[in-house]
């Protein structure tokens, strides 16, 4: 899978609002903004799209994933 955009959040960038810290799905790959961000457009995928809820942070030099379900961190071992 390969994220949907590279460039920051994909929702962001097509109604031109801002974010703090990026989110990819891991089951489609759409980059979304985190919690944080005005619009959190990632936790409103998760919500969105069914099946669609485990998300890995999109930060350079963050190894961790958010489980929307069931609010769990996951982390590498």
């Amino acid at each position: 899978m390969e994220p949907s955009t590279t460039e920051g959040c994909e929702d962001c960038l097509r109604i031109g609002s801002t974010w703090l810290h990026l989110r990819e799905c891991l089951v489609c790959g759409h980059v979304g903004c985190c919690d944080s961000s005005p619009k959190q457009h990632a936790s409103a995928h998760a919500h969105a799209e069914p099946g669609h809820d485990l998300a890995r942070s999109f930060e350079p030099g963050e190894q961790w994933a958010w489980c929307y379900v069931d609010g769990l961190l996951l982390l590498p071992r």
